[in-house]
């Protein structure tokens, strides 16, 4: 399982890294192996805004419907379209490729809430104990 060093983590297992004001959003490599094959993603459209914690979308998989949580409170300045056609790239590059979604955040104090690597993993195994 891949956890890359440099990113934040969300409890819902989401990660984000962040580029001045703006966070790109994407779901863990545990996530996605815990969900199996990945065949519909639904994501907010360009505009609207999207707050810390809350759903801002759903992942289907062959085995469950997940909704996707908020890392970070703002609005949406960039969809990846490639998902709806291709869901199967959240599965084959989840940090790379796979991203979900950009966002201007309204607070970047929202990262602080946020796991780093280390801690995330930590975070892993007590689930898995």
């Amino acid at each position: 399982m891949e956890i890359p060093q440099g990113l934040k983590y969300s409890k819902e297992h989401e990660w984000v890294t962040a580029e001045d004001s703006v966070a790109t959003i994407g779901i863990t490599d545990h996530a996605q192996s815990q969900l199996g094959e990945i065949v519909y993603i639904e994501l907010p459209a360009v505009g609207e805004t999207v707050s810390k914690d809350d759903p801002f979308g759903v992942i289907e998989s062959v085995k469950a419907v997940s909704d996707i949580y908020a890392p970070v409170s703002g609005t949406v300045v960039e969809v990846n379209e490639d998902l709806p056609e291709s869901p199967e790239v959240v599965n084959e590059d989840p940090y790379g490729d796979g991203w979900l979604i950009k966002v201007k955040m309204n607070d970047a104090t929202d990262l602080d809430d946020l796991m780093d690597s280390d801690e995330y993993a930590e975070m892993i195994a007590r689930e898995q104990e």
